[in-house]
């Protein structure tokens, strides 16, 4: 059954803004950089490791050297005058900050969540979008060809980073905790397999959205393109570079976007998104809890039998 739940302005409490951005650790970084200049992002070195830039030219994600694909850490950015806040609301949850551990900086808060991920919140720009991102109007009237040859088609590069998914052993308890420290809001979830959470002032449908495993874990980050065409078109440039495991093109129903997840070396996904939901700044969105087969696509190929499958359990 499905079951909804208003959540508006009422509900006020401080909360993120923003990933200002995710950090991996990746056993062969030349591979990694083939692979994301390939997806559409630019990498640079920095210090011993890689930053990544979509279009917008934040620094959205970073990859360090490590024996294996994990998560080192999420960063999320708040407004200053919310820091505090955030910083009373993880005290009044019992949560420690964390010290001489690897990759924290003096900048903002450093802690570990219900499951151990290490979490940075810093008082930071809002990266989120203000308003719906905008479309490529990619259709034509009568008597105009409509698409381009396929030699004329650009490298697709993703606009910005929208949302990560990471695995938990325990969805209900992961989403509490983000709820409670965070101010993230429930948008929608399946039972106790997956939840979709947003920030409250503006944003996607989904900024963390966290699936059951039996263990933590990184799952996929996805990167908004500029349509449905990006999406196809970035599924036949990773194709065309050796990357052709993962799953679409297709859309999902929670969240409504267009999809194709492309996986990488290592067992995780980078995923092309086109026309997201938006929730509007404090807008009372109806969060449901809806069955499997209502939660994950619409339409496209079935899901592949690795796709839910945590290489770091």
């Amino acid at each position: 059954m499905t079951t909804q739940t208003q959540h508006g302005a009422s509900d006020r409490q401080a909360a993120v803004h923003s990933i200002d951005h995710y950090a991996l650790m990746v056993p062969d970084l030349p591979l990694a950089r083939h692979f994301h200049e390939a997806f559409g992002l630019t990498v640079e070195d920095e210090g011993h490791g890689l930053a990544l830039r979509a279009r917008d030219g934040h620094v959205s994600a970073r990859l360090h050297a490590g024996p294996r694909k994990a998560l080192a850490y999420l960063s999320f950015n708040c407004y200053a005058g919310d820091l505090a806040a955030i910083r009373a609301q993880l005290e009044q949850a019992g949560v420690a900050t964390a010290a001489g551990v690897p990759h924290a900086t003096a900048e903002g808060i450093w802690f570990h969540d219900a499951d151990g991920n290490l979490i940075q919140v810093k008082a930071g720009p809002k990266i989120t979008p203000d308003a719906k991102s905008p479309l490529d109007d990619i259709h034509v009237q009568a008597d105009a060809r409509g698409a381009r040859f396929r030699s004329q088609v650009a490298q697709v590069r993703p606009r910005r980073l929208s949302h990560v998914l990471l695995f938990t052993p325990d969805v209900s308890r992961a989403l509490a905790f983000y709820e409670k420290t965070l101010g993230l809001r429930l948008s929608d979830r399946s039972g106790d397999g997956i939840a979709f959470t947003h920030a409250p002032h503006g944003c996607d449908h989904h900024l963390v959205a966290f699936a059951r495993s039996s263990a933590r874990g990184w799952h996929h980050s996805a990167w908004d393109v500029a349509s449905i065409d990006q999406v196809g078109q970035g599924a036949a440039q990773m194709a065309a570079a050796g990357y052709t495991r993962g799953w679409g093109t297709g859309r999902h129903v929670l969240g409504s976007n267009f999809f194709h997840y492309v996986r990488d070396p290592w067992g995780s996904y980078c995923e092309y998104s086109a026309d997201i939901d938006y929730i509007s700044a404090e807008h009372g969105w109806p969060s449901g809890d809806f069955p499997p087969e209502d939660s994950l696509y619409q339409w496209g190929p079935d899901v592949p039998p690795d796709f839910i499958h945590n290489t770091e359990a």
